[in-house]
């Protein structure tokens, strides 16, 4: 069971990292003089690669292997349904993102600073939450 928490957590933290840094990322491509700092028009490669090497891959082993503790450890209560909300705002979070992403590759880039920021807060609140639930979560 060790084993699974730890894959749980570094999971959530890489999670967490690609959602915290894709918002910023997307922000400064979405800036009208990006093709004078050197960056090309067209598809964005490494926001791309953050968005669907890492930030996807890790949300779905950090909620697959939560589920799995929440099986196996059989935990319940009112913190669990805050923190799944709270998880669920992630999941929309990063789907915002990817959302955010498309809209760049298509170059149609207005709009996707003030959407990077929401999303990017949006994110930062539910993490602080999920860490708070789970350090006020019952001992057992």
């Amino acid at each position: 069971m060790p084993w699974l928490k730890f894959l749980h957590i570094v999971a959530l933290l890489s999670w967490c990292g690609a959602l915290l840094y894709l918002p910023a990322l997307l922000c400064q491509l979405a800036r009208p003089e990006r093709v004078a700092l050197g960056v090309s028009p067209g598809a964005p490669p490494l926001p791309r690669l953050l968005y669907n090497g890492l930030a996807s891959p890790a949300a779905l082993v950090a909620i697959a292997s939560g589920t799995l503790l929440f099986l196996l450890q059989g935990l319940a209560g009112p913190w669990l349904v805050l923190k799944l909300l709270a998880v669920s705002v992630m999941v929309l979070a990063h789907g915002l993102c990817g959302w955010l992403l498309l809209r760049l590759e298509q170059e149609r880039s207005r709009g996707v600073a003030a959407g990077a920021v929401l999303a990017g807060s949006v994110a930062g609140l539910a993490m602080l939450a999920v860490v708070g639930l789970v350090l006020a979560k019952p001992a057992l």
